[in-house]
């Protein structure tokens, strides 16, 4: 039997329990929750360590790679140098660099690329624009700058009061490579020579490196876009009488991935403009 006052405070108690809101009942024995929360915090028991499976037989060594069809030649040959500053020395005018080029085999991009891209504009304009490589739309049309990238550096230029009857423009690679990748330093030696020509018949007042590969390429420097950028630098090659005035600036194709970065490319193009008027 239940003393009276322990019923008294199993009464209270109960009573206390329908006030907090305790009013159902769920299992027939009270339980520990304390002591489940402390059992389920100590590690389990370690398990008895498998014995060790028997060794694999040894499999039969795989075949080798099966060797593409067609061979890939990835650098230019020291003869394709050569031959590079030989047929571009020749040359007179723009024609016959053109012509050139697209008998030069020195090139392995030559070999995946549908067209030459050679150049556009005006070529007796005083400003001369370098970029890079040439992308799929310049490969389909075989023309420099004719894509999105082409377009936002047409406005660009029209900012300051150019368009391609006031300015000629080509890059240090005149095959696009295969899926837009970076130029191997072999094949952008075996082009050099002839954008040396280019500008040399060119013979313009200004040049404009567009983009980080144009810039290091002429002016032979280290640094990257980001410090090249915005500085007025002197180019000659070894066929020019006098050196000119080299600035350069982002490419348009990193301005559409950094917009923000517009604001210093049109500093850029105004430090273009004066220096253009002073020409004048």
């Amino acid at each position: 039997m239940t003393e009276p006052r322990e019923r008294e405070a199993l009464l209270a108690a109960l009573a206390w329990q329908v006030a907090a809101g305790a009013e159902e009942a769920i299992g027939e024995r009270p339980l520990d929750r304390y002591g489940e929360s402390a059992r389920r915090s100590e590690p389990p028991p370690a398990r008895p360590l498998a014995p060790p499976s028997p060794a694999p037989a040894p499999r039969a060594p795989a075949s080798p790679p099966v060797a593409p069809a067609r061979p890939v030649r990835l650098e230019a040959s020291a003869e394709a140098g050569r031959a590079a500053r030989e047929l571009a020395a020749a040359a007179r005018n723009i024609g016959e660099l053109e012509e050139a080029l697209r008998a030069f085999d020195g090139c392995p991009l030559k070999e995946t690329a549908t067209n030459l891209v050679f150049g556009d504009g005006n070529p007796r304009a005083r400003v001369m624009l370098v970029g890079e490589a040439p992308g799929a739309d310049e490969d389909r049309q075989g023309k420099p700058f004719v894509g999105v990238s082409g377009q936002l550096l047409d406005r660009m230029m029209g900012w300051i009061g150019l368009d391609r009857t006031r300015f000629y423009i080509t890059n240090v690679l005149y095959w696009r490579p295969p899926g837009n990748r970076q130029p191997t330093a072999a094949e952008i030696a075996a082009c050099l020579p002839f954008v040396e020509r280019h500008i040399e018949l060119v013979d313009p007042a200004l040049l404009v490196l567009v983009g980080g590969a144009s810039a290091k390429t002429l002016l032979a420097r280290p640094e990257g876009i980001m410090r090249l950028r915005g500085q007025w630098f002197q180019y000659q090659s070894a066929g020019m009488a006098r050196p000119v005035p080299a600035i350069a600036i982002y490419h348009p194709a990193y301005l559409l991935r950094a917009p923000a970065q517009k604001r210093e490319a049109w500093r850029d193009l105004l430090a273009l403009k004066q220096r253009l008027q002073s020409l004048e």
